[in-house]
């Protein structure tokens, strides 16, 4: 499969080294390079001038890796499938036009069909990549709506930054519900939530189909066992110690909830190594024809 076109507005690179060192000066700059991931897909390569990386695959738009200082704060499930039929487990998957069960596939179709590149650009010395998905055959057999969705990754020195756009661009109104179905590295039994205390629940893990309404009481949340559970007006800022040393800020703007998940006992190969902290829209956004709505992630590292 060839490279993908990428558009540079960093400095011409004139080796196969994406991420340019200034032979004179020590200086590194941002880069963006497209390569072949596992099971041969397309992926973009986000690299800072402080070394920090981002791995993007087109195929759901997911990003699968997140490393400050050479340590990946993403997780991808050892059971993930590389083989653009099914939809990435891990990393950050989009949950979208639907957030879980419903009358169209689990979590929609926008993890479970490819984006398609359309920039990438240096700013502030920060790379930059933005992907779009359309309607199409596929969607319209389940969800007969016409759509543009952009996403836009920056990445900077200790910050991974979203940014979800969804515009309706059909005759007719639409709505939807999204999430970012983030997968963290974690030691679960260490890991814990803070930024929660007085938010609404919806407890799934009781009956999914029937949540059971409650309120946080703890400053605090743990994953003492098997977790599901909706956050409803949560505050645009969490904090998560990973149980592995790192502190993660995780701000937003316009994902108005949040929902914790780790599957226990449920998926024993894994559980024990991640923690799912979801920025999420759990109530419908209605659009009218022509207009958007839009969401940003802030992920940011100690």
């Amino acid at each position: 499969m060839a490279a993908l076109s990428m558009t540079w507005s960093c400095p011409p690179l004139t080796s196969s080294k994406f991420r340019r060192v200034n032979r004179y000066s020590g200086m590194t700059f941002a880069s963006v390079k497209s390569t072949e991931g596992l099971g041969n897909l397309p992926k973009v390569v986000l690299t800072s001038p402080h070394g920090s990386e981002a791995e993007l695959y087109l195929f759901g738009a997911c990003v699968t890796s997140w490393k400050v200082d050479s340590k990946d704060l993403l997780f991808v499930r050892p059971d993930a499938v590389f083989n653009g039929q099914k939809p990435i487990s891990g990393g950050i998957p989009h949950c979208f036009p639907q957030f879980g069960p419903g009358p169209i596939q689990q979590h929609g179709f926008g993890r479970n069909v490819s984006w398609t590149l359309v920039s990438s650009e240096n700013v502030e010395e920060k790379p930059v990549v933005t992907v779009e998905l359309r309607d199409g055959p596929y969607s319209r057999a389940m969800w007969d709506y016409s759509f543009h969705a952009l996403y836009k990754i920056t990445l900077d020195k200790k910050t991974l930054s979203t940014e979800l756009t969804v515009k309706n661009t059909d005759n007719k109104p639409f709505s939807f519900t999204t999430a970012l179905h983030t997968y963290f590295s974690a030691s679960v039994a260490g890991a814990s939530v803070s930024g929660l205390k007085g938010c609404k629940t919806l407890n799934k893990v009781p009956d999914p189909t029937n949540p059971v309404e409650g309120k946080e009481e703890r400053d605090v949340v743990t994953f003492p066992g098997f977790v599901d559970c909706v956050y409803l007006d949560a505050p645009n800022e969490l904090q998560l110690d990973n149980g592995l040393g790192d502190k993660i800020s995780i701000k937003n703007t316009n994902w108005s909830d949040a929902v914790l998940w780790n599957p226990h006992l449920t998926m024993e190969q894994s559980y024990k190594d991640f923690v799912c902290v979801e920025n999420a829209k759990i109530g419908t956004v209605q659009l009218e024809p022509e207009q958007s709505w839009t969401a940003v992630q802030h992920l940011t590292v100690a």
